[in-house]
């Protein structure tokens, strides 16, 4: 592995501070550091598999995110290193990229040989699960399972059937028979009804003697199952422990942390598969080893879009939140870091317009970049502020919300009872909402539908993702105002109203694959996001007439 020197000379400033990991915007060094790597990948005729990313049937998207770190060297000279994240199982001598913080991979690490305990586990409850006699006995039980069923529901019935009967005979001996003989007839009756019972009880018997050996065979079988699950679950558990104690992490001020102890304080108190294998931590990680002094990072998205989350070939990310915010906050120990600009609150020195006020609800122009709600750190918000504003207002004011970055129309109540009335139409889809964006890219369609299925990434908040099966039905319809200069101005009309909807239907490749402008999640920053609430109609839950609210959009 080598520095990488830069191949012009430095005109930008050495940043005074390293970059905030989870939300910034590219140091120049970093920016040139990263298009000296893509100049590297664009060199190969397949990159993905030149460089060994995976294997020869690997079945999702050629795209990988990689990392450049900005360092000076102790004779101050300035390069910088590369980075992917994610694990290769070959070999890395002279590779272009830094190597892995803990490679497992060794032929005779611990890793190796336990999982060669896990594969013969596997291997040993596949063989019970696939055992021919035991499908075959499976297969059986549920067949007389089911004939069993039917048959003492025949039974009964018939049985049933009469019991009835003997009724219906003694309703009519009660007129032809004196009280001896209507005795002996109930008598006759009584024995035949236990011996019913008798024939129905030794009937279950049977069938239950039919039954018995395949359940035995069966439940034998799949104890023997999951005895094994359990100790390759055991074993797998333990496995993941000792690997996470091996990726051992340095920070600036010289003190090793290893992942068990960076996650001991973080439900589930185990931290994610994958771990330290990111970009982020493996440039970090050799930095600190080789007595370099980390200046700048970013990490950036080369290659195909996966199907679920939205990545853009040449776009910088932060780094993802649920493997690596507890690494970096203490790799990032011992250097001077640049403020987290999600403490700042944006909406300093902003004024918010009230455009409609009665007696029981209102309406204002939220400004982009200001919080509907009051956040974890941030307490301005419009619902705050018109609290302060409507002192007597009870209960909730909020009735729906607009992203922080989105501008537009928002409405509130003044009453607990109308906030629920007026909810009851946001809740039974019946409000008409249209919105204002400006795309980056030309939309083909004049007009569409797009139906695409979110929910949150877990491992990365606040992003959301495409999810079929497990994400939440999202609809918007769209209709296109003006194409020009590569842009496109379109009408968004949400649907429903799922977080970030409009900006994953703009931005993903199977909705419009143009981001709005101004996306600093799904496409690039600018100025401001280029989405606004221009027009909400409902109806007024306490007069029932229409109210229709609009402010044009300001851009």
């Amino acid at each position: 592995m080598k520095l990488h020197l830069f191949r012009s000379k430095i005109e930008s400033k050495i940043p005074q501070k390293f970059t905030f990991p989870f939300l910034y915007e590219p140091h120049p060094l970093a920016v040139e550091a990263a298009e000296q790597l893509k100049s590297y990948l664009d060199s190969f005729d397949n990159w993905f598999f030149d460089l060994n990313l995976g294997p020869e049937n690997y079945q999702h998207p050629l795209g990988k995110m990689f990392g450049v770190l900005v360092v000076k060297n102790k004779d101050g000279n300035l390069g910088h290193l590369w980075a992917y994240s994610g694990v290769i199982t070959g070999n890395q001598i002279d590779s272009e990229f830094v190597p892995l913080v803990f490679n497992m991979f060794t032929e005779d690490s611990l890793y190796a040989k336990e999982n060669s305990k896990l594969d013969r586990l596997n291997k040993e409850i596949k063989a019970l699960e696939k055992d021919a006699n035991f499908l075959k006995a499976k297969k059986q039980f549920i067949g007389l399972e089911k004939e069993s069923k039917l048959l003492l529901y025949n039974q009964r019935k018939k049985h049933s059937n009469l019991k009835a009967n003997r009724k219906a005979e003694r309703l009519k001996a009660l007129e032809t028979l004196n009280d001896q003989d209507y005795q002996k007839l109930i008598d006759q009756h009584q024995m035949q009804g236990m011996h019913a019972k008798f024939l129905l009880k030794e009937y279950k018997i049977y069938l239950n003697e039919k039954i018995l050996p395949l359940e035995n065979f069966i439940s034998k079988q799949e104890s023997e199952i999951k005895k094994l699950k359990q100790q390759r679950k055991e074993l797998s558990n333990q496995l993941q422990e000792w690997i996470f104690e091996q990726y051992s992490f340095l920070n600036a001020n010289g003190e090793r942390k290893n992942a068990m102890e960076l996650f001991q304080n973080i439900p589930p108190y185990l931290p994610p598969s994958g771990t330290g294998d990111c970009a982020a931590p493996k440039l970090l990680q050799y930095a600190y080893l080789h007595g370099l002094k980390p200046l700048a990072m970013a990490e950036f998205w080369y290659g195909e879009s996966l199907r679920s989350q939205i990545r853009k070939h040449g776009h910088f990310y932060p780094s993802c939140r649920s493997k690596c915010e507890p690494l970096l906050e203490h790799m990032l120990q011992g250097l001077d870091v640049d403020d987290n600009p999600m403490l700042e609150n944006p909406a300093e020195g902003k004024e918010l317009h009230l455009i409609y006020e009665d007696e029981q609800i209102m309406a204002v122009n939220k400004p982009e970049e200001f919080l509907s709600v009051k956040g974890k750190t941030i307490e301005d918000s419009v619902e705050t502020r018109m609290k302060k504003r409507f002192p007597e207002a009870t209960g909730p004011l909020i009735v729906h919300r607009l992203d922080m970055s989105t501008s537009g129309v928002l409405v509130l109540t003044k009453s607990l009872k109308v906030h629920k009335k007026l909810q009851d139409q946001f809740e039974k889809r019946t409000v008409k909402k249209r919105y204002v964006a400006l795309l980056d890219g030309n939309v083909k369609e004049d007009n569409g539908f797009i139906n695409l299925a979110l929910r949150v990434d877990l491992d990365n908040r606040p992003f959301q993702m495409v999810d079929p099966e497990l994400g939440k039905s999202a609809r918007t319809r769209y209709e296109v105002i003006e194409r020009k200069d590569g842009k496109t101005r379109v009408h968004f009309y949400p649907i429903t109203g799922r977080t970030h909807q409009l900006r994953v239907h703009a931005a993903h490749p199977l909705g419009l694959n143009c981001p709005i402008i101004g996306d600093d999640l799904y496409g690039h920053k600018k100025d401001r996001l280029y989405l606004h609430a221009e027009q909400i109609e409902f109806i007024h839950p306490v007069t029932l007439k229409p109210v229709l609210l609009k402010v044009p959009a300001p851009f």
